[in-house]
């Protein structure tokens, strides 16, 4: 009795420890992402570059995310994921600082663009660490417990980045009347809520005891362990399928996410809806990210109802069909702002909804043996296919203008679909 009553205590124990550090962490991996996504994007549009320097620049960022499988081995085999995470969110501290400092010099845009890529190394080597920490550091119950909790302060982050953030931006811009200024101080803003962040966890993130440098093994015997993982990765049947899935099903999304803001933020004679940068962070970044969390709890909710068989091709029609608001958008202008925001919701509320068929073909395709590392592998996938179409974006909006650009995002978005539909007939048998 006093074994199972000391038990439930180190239950409670730990999940109130978890409440101390699990909420942070995961506000902490979402912000760095933010940034490199989406805050270099309005940065570098608000500073001047072209829509087609934007997205190919900003675009190479995703490589980090792409390249996360390839040295996942070595954070178990060198130091511990508490001390990963901890060096990790000081780097992004740094990085952050870098930025600020560099964005008023002459050479701004390539010394801006190496704090970017510091950040999203960083920050991909903060994802995998701070994951293992998750599962290390919690007990297979409280992993169930807190795992809606940190999804829900990932989200907030989101919300934080692309909207406090940028509506500070926005409103330092109108007091200063120096765009270069404003954003400086944001990103000072962010260094400093960072350098927070790392005191903090420092001092909070538990230290479990199998948290621990995998002294074993080799860094040798590690890789070789990855190449064969890796291996069975492309040995699982319908792999070639699901990676058309996977490369494809976001191919108009791809492009449409990085002339979104420009778009936004262009001026009426660009072709643009000339919002205010306030505006941008309230509609996209806070009440869009808003409606992308409630479409994917909608997602979740009727597949675990109906099944995913039955929803799949819904979901895929959800995120690629709203895309053609933008094409009304672009052709009619629409000067009310609140019209604008509905579109943007709309469109937000459908990927939300549409994204998790994307999740939910993620985890099909690492069911088995391995199935953690599989599940990297195929984010790798997943971040290729986002940075790929997007290198072209900016050009072929150039060419095309906004309305044909959006036209050409509607038309891209038919392979994704017809994807959805071949893994629907052949792969999914439940």
């Amino acid at each position: 009795m006093n074994d199972k009553r000391e038990s439930m205590n180190d239950n409670r124990t730990n999940r109130r420890g978890g409440w101390g550090w699990v909420p942070t962490l995961y506000f902490a991996e979402g912000l760095p992402n933010v940034a490199v996504v989406t805050l270099s994007v309005i940065l570098y549009k608000r500073m001047g570059l072209s829509n087609a320097e934007i997205a190919f620049y900003t675009s190479w960022l995703y490589l980090p995310w792409v390249l996360k499988p390839l040295w996942s081995p070595l954070v178990d085999v060198v130091k511990t994921k508490r001390g990963w995470v901890v060096a990790m969110q000081a780097l992004l501290a740094a990085a952050f600082a870098g930025v600020a400092l560099l964005i008023p010099t002459t050479a701004f845009v390539r010394a801006t663009l190496a704090c970017f890529w510091l950040m999203a190394f960083s920050s991909a080597t903060h994802d995998i660490a701070a994951d293992g920490l998750y599962l290390l550091g919690l007990s297979p119950g409280d992993q169930s417990l807190f795992i809606g909790i940190r999804n829900t302060f990932y989200r907030l982050a989101n919300i934080f980045g692309q909207g406090v953030l940028v509506m500070l931006a926005g409103v330092l811009e109108l007091r200063l009347g120096r765009v270069a200024m404003a954003w400086s101080l944001t990103f000072y803003a962010l260094s400093a809520l960072f350098i927070g962040l790392t005191l903090y966890h420092h001092l909070a993130l538990p230290h479990p005891a199998a948290d621990r440098p995998q002294t074993r093994q080799s860094v040798a015997q590690v890789l070789h362990e990855f190449g064969l993982t890796f291996a069975s990765y492309f040995r699982k049947p319908g792999c070639g399928l699901m990676l058309f899935f996977l490369l494809t099903y976001r191919l108009g999304e791809a492009q449409l996410a990085k002339l979104t803001t420009p778009f936004l933020l262009d001026t009426a004679a660009a072709g643009g809806l000339a919002l205010p940068t306030t505006t941008v962070g309230m509609a996209y970044g806070t009440l869009g990210v808003a409606a992308l969390l409630m479409g994917g709890i909608a997602g979740g909710v009727v597949v675990a109802r109906s099944g995913f068989r039955r929803w799949i091709i819904p979901m895929a029609i959800a995120i690629n069909l709203p895309d053609l608001l933008y094409v009304y958008l672009a052709a009619a202008t629409p000067s009310s702002v609140w019209l604008v925001t509905l579109c943007i919701v709309v469109e937000q509320l459908g990927y939300g909804f549409g994204f998790t068929a994307y999740t939910l073909c993620l985890i099909l395709m690492a069911r088995g043996e391995r199935q953690t590392a599989h599940y990297a592998i195929g984010t790798g996938f997943m971040a290729i296919g986002m940075m790929v179409p997007g290198l072209w974006a900016g050009a072929v909006q150039e060419w095309l203008g906004y309305t044909g650009f959006f036209v050409w995002v509607c038309a891209c978005t038919l392979v994704g679909i017809a994807a959805t539909v071949m893994v629907r007939r052949r792969l999914l048998n439940e």
